[in-house]
């Protein structure tokens, strides 16, 4: 599948991480996982340059492998990330960070370069220990697998999930002769207050650090930052950007920072399709706020309220609940003055009720909500998803 970014380039799902110049990447079947399925995934970059950057999940508990890259990211360079699915180590003590570090130190030996060039990513079950004896001998069965074909791409994508049912993968190429490529993974505990669950960006474009951090941080802002499937902010949530600068073409920033955001913006697309129990792909946009951030507060409070989630997943157009969510969110407006429409439908006006809720149909795979708050001229939108028998089924079983 192929969409529009801009009239210069395009994103496709049929490439990710090595699709730039200068990375290889694989997904194997260390054994992490009970069920037999890829668990391990290695992505190099074998340069001339290894520019990197990162942002981390906010939550105050946070694993051991989000602390070692937070760590090593301070020197802006990795040559490689390792990444495990089939358990978070998190909430695992010093013994859990020392079973990062040796993780990191296991690839930098067989890479001969140094740990602090290695980042970690793991994603699973909180709370208890990686089996090292088969995360170990398994970094050397995933570097022996590296190449930079597409399938290799594909396979890194696939051994980082855990309850996703698809890989997700996209790929950039510019006309001038650069790439952008990339992975995400995340199905639910999606409310990233920096990214969602796990993904590593690739590119072969020359770009200084400081301006790769910069593009970095703006892109997860306006993409990662506005999918919230369930309010829940992981423990282990990690976006990584590592750049080859194997293309030879030194990109301006603004340049740079609009294909890393249409990049992600799709990355979030496939995340939100693929999110636990979704049935319904929900847009809440809200505008004619004071301020930016009080849009998407806003937008948030609506994405996050139990009773409106489920009255999506009824395909039900209650905008009474809509209305009582907009209530609760940290956001100054005039009650008497609240517009609210759904799917093209104004069935909230001046604060009291529109055209008839039989006009707003809600029965299909999408829904679009439109809340005019007519406080100021700020705007922002919140993708999130429908609350489902079956994500209630997946989350109250997902430990055993």
């Amino acid at each position: 599948m192929t969409l529009a970014v801009t009239p210069q380039a395009q994103v496709d799902r049929s490439a990710g991480v090595t699709a730039p110049a200068g990375f290889r990447a694989a997904g194997v079947i260390a054994g992490i996982k009970p069920s037999g399925k890829p668990d391990l995934t290695v992505v190099v970059n074998d340069g001339p340059d290894q520019a990197a950057a990162g942002v981390f999940t906010t939550n105050k508990v946070k694993a051991a492998p989000v602390l070692w890259s937070q760590q090593v990211l301070t020197a802006g360079k990795l040559k490689a990330v390792v990444l495990n699915s089939g358990g978070a180590n998190a909430c695992t003590g010093p013994e859990g960070f020392q079973d990062t570090h040796a993780t990191a130190e296991e690839l930098a030996a067989v890479l001969q370069v140094g740990a602090a060039e290695i980042g970690v990513c793991s994603t699973g079950l909180i709370g208890e220990r990686l089996p090292m004896e088969k995360l170990i001998p398994g970094i050397t069965q995933c570097v022996d697998a590296l190449g930079a074909s597409a399938e290799h791409g594909l396979a890194a994508a696939t051994a980082v999930m855990t309850t996703d049912n698809v890989p997700k993968q996209a790929a950039l190429t510019h006309p001038d002769g650069w790439h952008i490529g990339g992975f995400a993974k995340g199905a639910g505990m999606c409310a990233p207050n920096m990214a969602t669950m796990l993904s590593v960006i690739t590119t072969d474009a020359i770009v200084a650090q400081p301006q790769l951090d910069h593009a970095l941080r703006n892109a997860v802002e306006h993409t990662f930052n506005r999918l919230d499937v369930d309010g829940g902010t992981s423990t282990n949530d990690t976006v990584l950007l590592l750049s080859s600068g194997a293309s030879g073409v030194t990109v301006p920033a603004d340049e740079f920072e609009a294909a890393l955001t249409a990049l992600a913006a799709d990355l979030v697309k496939q995340l939100q399709a693929d999110a636990e129990g979704v049935t319904k792909h929900v847009s809440i946009t809200v505008k004619g706020a004071a301020t930016a951030a009080e849009a998407v507060a806003a937008a948030k409070v609506v994405a996050e309220d139990n009773l409106c989630k489920t009255a999506f997943f009824a395909s039900d157009p209650n905008w009474g609940r809509i209305a009582m969510a907009i209530g609760n969110a940290p956001t100054a407006f005039d009650p008497a003055l609240l517009d609210i429409t759904l799917n093209g439908a104004p069935i909230m006006v001046a604060g009291g009720k529109g055209v008839d809720r039989s006009e707003a149909d809600l029965s299909g795979l999408e829904i679009d909500v439109q809340i005019d708050l007519h406080a100021g001229d700020a705007s922002a939108t919140v993708l999130t998803t429908d609350l489902s028998h079956a994500y209630v089924e997946e989350n109250s079983a997902y430990s055993s």
